[in-house]
């Protein structure tokens, strides 16, 4: 894609999202059969590749770092939508639907899009080579923010159970946005130059976009991420019939859907990971586990406050051991500004183990 001429982007890829989006409202709320099934699933698999065109030409027109939070910020904000919605809507069943999504992305974030990424960038130029000032910082306050939303419920005493109270609740939700925040500040103000790609890579991408067309990609942006998250949520119930086929748990749906929304984080990631770019590969990557994290969190808990409703937070031993053994890999890799081909199958074998746990807990 020649980000010279931004007004000569594929066609398919205006035409993705606005399908997309047409098909999901004669979908919505009907059941699948096996050719609709098909032509969702399709559909989805469009808009998740139209919404990373988009993303490139967004991010080139406002510059990095800025750039690399376009895409996990509107995910993100799309995501905590549809975890609202369900939470309020779905009926019963919905106390964990909270921490299974946050602790999915951080697994599938910091094992597989991360080990997948470094993978990409040792395999194409043998040594994966980014800044200990941008990585280092994003995984401080990762790891806190992780600890506080989904590993401390399990320990409180003021309530039974995996849970916070209200106020404990509220506290968190509070420190939460803040943390994020102040992450925002530091990455796109205050330290910009930390989270730029070693070299100043940018140069190699030629002449940002025109206003308009960042404008006009902007908006397709939106719509694709909304077809992707709207199509993901029509296809669970085919999804959960297939997980049940399986003899997996009912809570690997959850794992499945936050696989196919953070399909287009994924793309974006995984080619600027091969253009050399692991600066803002990893900016992406970890950026969309830190707004998850920063957004849904105060999001459902102003909704569990407002309506009264219970929420489940606290990890078990299992998932606990997982994240402990996560963050003390990825502070081993991201702490030394170079990774290589081994670095990279040590997070994609932690991503399998969580998955294959997923299915056989």
């Amino acid at each position: 894609m020649n980000l010279r001429h931004p007004f000569q982007l594929p066609l398919w890829t205006v035409a993705a999202p606005i399908a997309a989006t047409i098909l999901l409202a004669f979908a919505w709320g009907n059941a699948l059969g096996g050719v609709l099934a098909i032509v969702v699933a399709a559909g989805l698999i469009a808009s998740v590749m139209a919404a990373v065109q988009h993303a490139e030409v967004v991010a080139h027109r406002v510059g990095e770092p800025f750039g690399a939070l376009i895409l996990a910020l509107a995910v993100t904000v799309i995501e905590v939508s549809l975890i609202v919605s369900l939470k309020l809507f779905g009926g019963e069943g919905q106390d964990t639907l909270a921490r299974d999504t946050v602790f999915a992305t951080v697994m599938i974030v910091c094992n597989g899009i991360v080990g997948l990424c470094l993978f990409a960038g040792a395999v194409r130029h043998q040594v994966a080579v980014f800044r200990v000032e941008g990585s280092a910082p994003a995984l401080a306050v990762l790891i806190p923010l992780t600890t506080l939303a989904l590993v401390l419920p399990q320990f409180t005493t003021t309530t039974k159970g995996p849970s916070y109270s209200t106020l404990q609740l509220a506290f968190s939700g509070l420190m939460s946005l803040l943390l994020f925040g102040v992450y925002v500040f530091v990455q796109t103000i205050r330290h910009r130059e930390h989270f730029l790609p070693v070299g100043d890579a940018d140069d190699d991408h030629g002449e940002p976009p025109a206003q308009g067309a960042a404008l006009a990609a902007f908006v397709l942006l939106c719509v694709a991420l909304v077809a992707v998250v709207g199509l993901a949520k029509t296809l669970a119930p085919g999804i959960e019939a297939a997980v049940a086929a399986i003899g997996a748990p009912s809570s690997f749906v959850g794992v499945v859907i936050a696989l196919i929304v953070l399909l287009p984080e994924t793309g974006a990631a995984f080619r600027e990971a091969v253009r050399n770019r692991m600066q803002i590969s990893l900016n992406l990557a970890l950026g969309s586990a830190l707004a998850t994290i920063g957004l849904t969190i105060p999001a459902i808990a102003v909704v569990a406050i407002v309506f009264d409703m219970p929420i489940t937070l606290g990890l078990a031993a299992k998932e606990i051991v997982l994240l402990v053994l996560t963050f003390a890999v990825s502070i081993i890799t991201l702490t030394s500004g170079r990774a290589t081909i081994l670095h990279a199958a040590v997070h994609l074998v932690l991503f399998a183990a969580f998955l294959f746990l997923s299915i056989v807990p």
